[in-house]
C-alpha cells in the first residue's frame, strides 16, 4: 500500500519536563518527510486518540509512529485495524524518565534532547519499510488432539480437552490405560487436611476415559509417526494402524525408576532390598515380607537413592520423600509392633503436604533422622544399614528386616526407542536437556518444547506426583488448545503470542547454505527434496534467529528485518569526534533487557545519555551486518543485551543469547584484523531480576569506560 505517515508526539508523564516536543515535531516533518506530526498531552486518553482515528478517517493516514510510552504499554489503545501500521518509539522510558530532566530555568538538557530527537528518527525510518501484516492462515486446521501416554497425566489431560469440546486420539503402549498408578496401593493427600492418605482412584479415571465418547483409546499401540506442523499434524499409529490428522500433541509418556541395579553401593543386589516401586506392590497385594516369606517387622527407607548424587541423577526427584512416608504408614498399618526408619539427606514435603508429614512424625513407630547412608550390607540374617553424621553427630548402624530404596525417576524419552518419530529435518524426538527432558524455557513456558504444538506434561516433562501431575495435565492440555486455536487465527504462540507475522524467503538469492534450517530451535525450517529451505509456518515462533543466521539477508518478516533495524542504526546521529559526544547502540532482548530497562525507568533510575537502544525479538536475530553498519556508521561501541545462556540458560528462544554470542566471537575476530578493538562490541546477560539492582547501569558504565581508553571510533567521518 502506498503509506501515509502520521507521528505522534505525546508530551504527558513528565515527558515535556525533559524533552521540547515541538523541537521533534520539526525532525518528524522537515527531516523525515512525516505527511501529518501532532503533540498531545495525554496520547493514550480518549481525546488523544481520537486525534488519531480522525487523522486516519479524514487524512488518510495509515502508518503511525507513537513517540511516547513504551510499546510494552497501551497495546490495546493504539490498535487502529489490519490495515494499519502502528510503530511505537518509547521517549518516556528510554529518554524522559532516565536522561536528565530541564533545568530549573526550564532549559533543556542537550544529550537528552538528542537522545529524544534519534528515537523519532530511528523509528520513522524504520517504519518506512513496514508492511501491512498478512497472517499465515492454513488451508484448514485440525483441531483433534493426539495423547501420548495413557497414564494419570494423559488421561487428565484427554479428559480435559474432551470437556473443552475437542476430539481426543489417546495413545497408550500396553494393554491398559492408568500406567504406574495401577500398582499404588493408596494415593498422596489430594484434599484438606491433608494428613491422611487418599484410596487409590485410578480405575475411576479409566472408566470415565473409556466411557467418554470424544476420546479415542489405542491400546497395545505405540507413535509410528508424526509429521506436518501445528494444526495440521499428520498421525499414524503403529498397533491399531489408525491414521488421522491433530492439531496438537500433549506428550504424557512418564517417566520409569532409576535402575536399581546401578545402586550396589546401597546394597541393591542383597535379598531383602528392593526399590519404592517394589514394595508399593508388596503393599497392595497386602503381604509385605522377606524373600524367605517371614513377615516384615523394621524397614529402613533410604532416601535419595541415586538422586541429588552427581554420579547417577544430579536433580531431585521430588516424590521420593512422600513416597516413603507413605509407605512407611504400610507397614505400621499392617503391624502396630512394626518399626519404620526413614534416612534422609533433606527431607522436602512441600505445601499443603507438610500436614502428612507431621502426622508421619507423631507415629512412635516412625523414626526419622538425617544422615548419609555409607553402607548396606548383609546383617546376619537382616540387612545392617551404616549411617554416619546423623542429627546428633554420631554414628549410627541400623539392623531391619527389609531396606527400600527411594530410587528417583527418569523421563522414559532418555531411552533409545523414539516415543514421537517425528518426521522433522533435526530429528525424530524433541531435543533434550542434559537429563533426558525436553528442552524448553522452562519457567515462563513450562509446558512448551522446542517442537511447536507439542507440550509436555507430567514425569516427562519434570519429576512429579500424581497430583502435580493432574494439574500439569490440564495445563498442557489448554495449551494445546490455545495453540491449535491462534493457528487457526494465522497467529504465533509463545513468547510472542499474538504476533501475526511469519518468515519470508527471497528464494532467488538462496544460496541453500542450511544454517536457517540447522539454527531454527523450533525445526520451523525444513528442506525440499533438492535441499533448498522450506518453511513449516505454523511452527515458526517469529524470534528471527533464522534472519539473523542467513549470511545472503534473505530471510525478513513484514515488521521486522535487516533493512529495518539496519534504517534504524543510520538514523542515529552521531557527532563529532570533537564534541567528544560518543555514541554506543544497544541490541536488547524484547523478553528481558526492555521489561529491565521499563521498570528502571519507573523507578527514574538515570541511565548514559550517550546510549541508543533497539530491541530485538531475540538476541539471536542479530545479523552481523548490524555490526559492520554501526561501526561504519561511527558508532563508538556495540553491545547486545539480553537472557542467559548457557547449561542453566533462560533464553525465551531457546538458543538465541547463545546463537548471538557464537556469532560476536567470529565478528571480534574480524575486528581485531581491522586494527579496531574486539572489545567494542560485547556481550552482558541481563535478566527480570536486574531490574531492582545497578546490573544494567553498571555494564554501560563499565562499558563507556573502556570505550574511553580506546578513543573514538577512527571509522567517524568516513
Amino acid at each position: 500500500m502506498e503509506k501515509k505517515i502520521g507521528v505522534y508526539i505525546c508530551s504527558g508523564c513528565d515527558i515535556d519536563k525533559a524533552i521540547d516536543t515541538e523541537a521533534l515535531e520539526k525532525i518528524a516533518t522537515n527531516e523525515m518527510k512525516a505527511a501529518v506530526c501532532k503533540t498531545h498531552p495525554f496520547l493514550c486518553s480518549q481525546a488523544g486518540v481520537q486525534i488519531l482515528k480522525d487523522d486516519q478517517n479524514n487524512e488518510g493516514v495509515n502508518t503511525f509512529v507513537v513517540a511516547a510510552c513504551s510499546g510494552r504499554y497501551h497495546q490495546d489503545v493504539f490498535n487502529f485495524g489490519k490495515e494499519s501500521i502502528i510503530l511505537r518509539a518509547g521517549i518516556r522510558e528510554m529518554v524522559a524518565w532516565t536522561l536528565e530532566p530541564r533545568d530549573a530555568e526550564g532549559k533543556v538538557n542537550e544529550d537528552t534532547q538528542m537522545a529524544a530527537e534519534d528515537y523519532v528518527r530511528m523509528y520513522t525510518a524504520r517504519i518506512k519499510s513496514h508492511n501491512v501484516l498478512k497472517p499465515y492462515i492454513q488451508e484448514e486446521t485440525h483441531k483433534g488432539i493426539l495423547v501420548v501416554g495413557g497414564g494419570v497425566t494423559g488421561m487428565t489431560a484427554a479428559l480435559e480437552s474432551a470437556k473443552a469440546g475437542y476430539e481426543v486420539n489417546l495413545i497408550e503402549k500396553t494393554d491398559k490405560l492408568g500406567g504406574y498408578v495401577l500398582n499404588y496401593k493408596n494415593m498422596l493427600p489430594a484434599n484438606s487436611p491433608y494428613d491422611s492418605l487418599s484410596p487409590n482412584y485410578i480405575s475411576e479415571i479409566v472408566s470415565e476415559v473409556e466411557g467418554n465418547s470424544k476420546i479415542t483409546v489405542h491400546k497395545s499401540s505405540i507413535v509410528k509417526s508424526i509429521a506436518g506442523e501445528p494444526g495440521d499434524f499428520s498421525v499414524a499409529i503403529e498397533g491399531s494402524g489408525a491414521e488421522f490428522k491433530a492439531g496438537g500433541v500433549v506428550l504424557a509418556a512418564g517417566s520409569v525408576p532409576y535402575d536399581k541395579s546401578k545402586l550396589t553401593h546401597l546394597g541393591s543386589d542383597l535379598d531383602n532390598v528392593v526399590t519404592s516401586a517394589e514394595f508399593e506392590a508388596m503393599a497392595k497385594a497386602g503381604s509385605i515380607t522377606k524373600k524367605d516369606g517371614q513377615p516384615v517387622k523394621s524397614v529402613a527407607f533410604i532416601q535419595c537413592a541415586g538422586s541429588c548424587d552427581p554420579n547417577h541423577l544430579p536433580y531431585c526427584s521430588s516424590t521420593c520423600c512422600m513416597t516413603s512416608l507413605k509407605q512407611a504408614s504400610y507397614i505400621r498399618e499392617l503391624d502396630k509392633d512394626a518399626a519404620a526408619y526413614i534416612v534422609y539427606k533433606n527431607m522436602r514435603t512441600p505445601g499443603q503436604y507438610e500436614s502428612f508429614y507431621r502426622s508421619q512424625q507423631d507415629d512412635p513407630g516412625v523414626f526419622l533422622t538425617k544422615g548419609d547412608v555409607v553402607a548396606v550390607k548383609d546383617g546376619g540374617g537382616q540387612v545392617a544399614v551404616d549411617v554416619d553424621n546423623t542429627l546428633l553427630g554420631g554414628d549410627i548402624q541400623l539392623k531391619v528386616d527389609l531396606v527400600v530404596l527411594a530410587n528417583g525417576q527418569v523421563p522414559v524419552t532418555l531411552g533409545d526407542d523414539s516415543v514421537l518419530n517425528l518426521k522433522y529435518r533435526q530429528g525424530p524426538e524433541m531435543p533434550e536437556l542434559k537429563y533426558g527432558y525436553p528442552d524448553s524455557h522452562f519457567v515462563c513456558f513450562p509446558y512448551e518444547t522446542r517442537r511447536t504444538g507439542i507440550y509436555a506434561a507430567g514425569t516427562v516433562r519434570q519429576s512429579m506426583d500424581v497430583n502435580a501431575a493432574k494439574r500439569d495435565a490440564t495445563g498442557a492440555a489448554l495449551k494445546a488448545i490455545q495453540c491449535i486455536e491462534m493457528t487457526a487465527r494465522g497467529e504465533r504462540v509463545h513468547p510472542r503470542a499474538g504476533d501475526s507475522t511469519f518468515m519470508s524467503v527471497n528464494f532467488q538469492r538462496c544460496t541453500d547454505c542450511k544454517r536457517c534450517t540447522e539454527e531454527c530451535p523450533f525445526g520451523a525450517i525444513e528442506e525440499n527434496e533438492k535441499g533448498t529451505p522450506l518453511p513449516k509456518s505454523s511452527r515458526c515462533r517469529a524470534c528471527g534467529i533464522c534472519m539473523g543466521a542467513c549470511p545472503e539477508r534473505v530471510i525478513s518478516f513484514d515488521d521486522y528485518s535487516i533493512p529495518m533495524v539496519s534504517e534504524m542504526i543510520k538514523a542515529i546521529s552521531v557527532p563529532e569526534e570533537e564534541d567528544e559526544k560518543p555514541r554506543i547502540l544497544a541490541f536488547i532482548c524484547e523478553n528481558d533487557a526492555l521489561p529491565v530497562l521499563d521498570q528502571m525507568a519507573l523507578n527514574r533510575v538515570r541511565m548514559n545519555p550517550y546510549i541508543r537502544y533497539i530491541p530485538l525479538r531475540c538476541l539471536g536475530g542479530n545479523n552481523l551486518v548490524f555490526v559492520s553498519d554501526a561501526l561504519s556508521a561511527g558508532i563508538d561501541g556495540i553491545l547486545y543485551l539480553g537472557c542467559k545462556h548457557g547449561d542453566d540458560y533462560q533464553c525465551h528462544f531457546i538458543k538465541g543469547s547463545e546463537l548471538c554470542n557464537e556469532r560476536l566471537g567470529k565478528v571480534q575476530e574480524t575486528i581485531g584484523r581491522l586494527s579496531l578493538e574486539s572489545e567494542r562490541v560485547q556481550q552482558f546477560d541481563v535478566s527480570m531480576n536486574d531490574a531492582g539492582v545497578d546490573k544494567l547501569p553498571k555494564i554501560i558504565d563499565d562499558f563507556m569506560a573502556e570505550l574511553e581508553d580506546y578513543g573514538p571510533n577512527p571509522f567517524k567521518g568516513f
